[in-house]
Parts: C-alpha cells; structure tokens; sequence
C-alpha cells in the first residue's frame, strides 16, 4: 500500500491553494492541500505499525512550525508545477530531517523544497500565462502548523489521513 507523510495548512490557505487546483491540478479531488514532508512510498502493515510509534516519538520531540508564504513560483524547466513557495526555516527543515533520520531510514530522492502545489500537468503555454499571473499577486501568508499526518491512497487514488502526529506534546 502507498503512504505519505504532510503538513495540512489551515482551511484559510488551503482554500486560496484550492481557487487554483479546481482548475489547475488533476489531484485537485485526490488530496487537500498540503506540505510534503515524505512522497508516497509503498509500505506493508507491518513496516506501518513499527513506524507510528517512531512518528508519534519523534513529533514529541519537535515544536509546532510556522510556514511563511512569500510568492507564487515553479519547478519548470524541470516540470510544470506552480506552487506557493514556503521560505524554508530552522524548525520546517528539522521536522523533515528527523522524520527521515529518525523514523524512514531512507535517503530522500530529492532535495526538500517546502511549498503547495497549486497547479501541476499543465502545458508549456497554460504554465507561462498562470504563473505569470500568480506573480502578480501577493501570496505572502504566515501560520503555525502543530501536527503532521501519516496518509495512505485507497484504491480510488484518493488519499485519507491514517494517523495524526501532534507537534510538542512531549513537553
């Protein structure tokens, strides 16, 4: 089964993120929102119940993130995703590592660069004509994020929460 690890931001960015998606992004109906912390990765139940406790350790261990919004930008020529960039922090960045030290074992595949994505699979034209457009508009938004989620993709392709990882409760 696949699973995945994200920060869901508040209903407030997420429906900004979601004026786009609608029309923008086919995964507008899969999943919400969110900040990737560790792409889908196929797991068997068992590896799943060995890794929750390690995520509930390590989310005790960390203190809520704050996400600050600076602009609208791209992963092209790479491909044609538009996302809001998240400016990376000291906390976000230690959140990420530890849950890939602590509890993955696993060498991420790409570097991590916090955002949400708000358009993706979109041609060539569609991409400079939105992103020109998001660059115009002021995207700059800051909140605090006090819990990650263990998601799994059910057979539709959709994605649902399998377990929530509370931010500092260990203090």
């Amino acid at each position: 089964m696949k699973y995945g690890i994200v920060l869901f931001p508040s209903k407030k960015l997420q429906d900004i993120a979601n004026s786009y998606r609608k029309r923008y992004d086919p995964n507008y109906a899969l999943i919400p929102p969110h900040i990737t912390l560790k792409p889908a990765f196929e797991a068997s139940t068992e590896v799943i119940h060995a890794l929750v406790p390690k995520l509930k350790a390590t989310a005790k261990k960390l203190n809520p993130v704050t996400i600050n919004i600076t602009k609208y930008s791209s992963f092209a020529p790479v491909n044609n995703v538009i996302y809001m960039k998240i400016e990376p922090t000291k906390e976000l960045n230690h959140l990420y590592e530890a849950i890939h030290n602590d509890s993955l074992d696993a060498e991420p595949e790409n570097p991590f660069v916090p955002h949400v994505t708000v358009a993706q699979k979109i041609s060539e034209d569609e991409h400079s004509d939105v992103l020109s457009s998001l660059k115009m508009t002021d995207a700059a938004h800051e909140e605090t994020i006090d819990r990650f989620h263990l998601l799994y993709q059910l057979e539709n392709g959709s994605w649902t929460v399998y377990d929530t990882f509370i931010l500092g409760e260990g203090e």
